[in-house]
């Protein structure tokens, strides 16, 4: 028997949002360098202008600024993404962000309405946006970055971030169901401790040894990457990925 070959990308269509650092950036640059044209969204237009200058691939990465949680942000960065490139083949959501304060005691109420607007109603915005174009085309893929804080309970992650990681992972499945039929997949990645700025949020500083230890952002784009060269046919609709040093307990 034949290994299934894997789904050539040359040509699709990427829009990578929390694209501008971490996670998001090493997704954007693994497509990008196997033949996806490549859009990365984030906040702030000075960082994603430095990412995008320093992938050095055959193709450019474009860029443009988006609010997740604010969905006329959101509908104006897919109308210019589909100027640019025309619909999208592959959304990756990497937009989220997470507190110092994190307990329930020391935490303000408008802090848990920001981590909610951005990790859970920022991916609801972006699925309203994007499922209308996948629909009438006939596919395509969406890679949202969830947590392991939204599989599993850990005191360290705090009650708004791991509250809008279970909601993630609940509107993941829920709406992954619904779209199959269309011929949509619809992933969670739930990474374990990654290096990146969210680990400036913390409530302690994190080392360089210990962030040395612990998975690298290119680790996660790997998988994405691996995730959207399967075949059509082929649904990953949970993945969880760690540093091997990381328990789960």
């Amino acid at each position: 028997m034949s290994p299934s070959p894997q789904l050539d990308l040359d040509g699709k269509t990427a829009l990578v949002t929390g694209g501008g650092t971490g996670i998001g950036l090493a997704a954007a640059c693994a497509l990008a360098s196997a033949g996806c044209r490549t859009v990365i969204a984030a906040r702030r237009d000075e960082v994603l202008r430095q990412a995008a200058g320093s992938f050095d691939g055959a193709a450019p990465l474009l860029h443009h600024v988006v609010d997740v949680a604010d969905r006329a942000s959101v509908d104006t960065l897919f109308a210019w993404t589909a100027e640019q490139l025309g619909p999208i083949d592959i959304l990756v959501n990497s937009s989220g962000i997470n507190l110092k304060t994190r307990s329930m005691a020391a935490m303000a109420p408008q802090d848990w309405d920001r981590v909610l607007a951005v990790n859970a109603s920022g991916a609801y915005n972006l699925m309203h946006a994007v499922l209308p174009q996948m629909r009438k085309n006939g596919g395509g893929l969406i890679v949202h970055i969830n947590s392991i804080a939204g599989v599993h309970i850990a005191a360290i992650a705090g009650v708004a971030y791991t509250a809008s990681k279970f909601a993630l992972t609940g509107l993941v499945g829920a709406v992954a169901g619904e779209e199959a039929a269309h011929g949509i997949r619809i992933t969670s990645i739930c990474p374990g401790e990654v290096n990146t700025p969210l680990l400036d949020e913390r409530p302690q500083p994190v080392g360089a040894e210990h962030r040395a230890q612990i998975l690298q952002p290119e680790d996660v784009g790997a998988m994405i990457l691996a995730v959207a060269r399967l075949p059509a046919r082929a649904h990953i609709p949970e993945l969880i990925i760690k540093p091997l040093s990381q328990r789960l307990d």
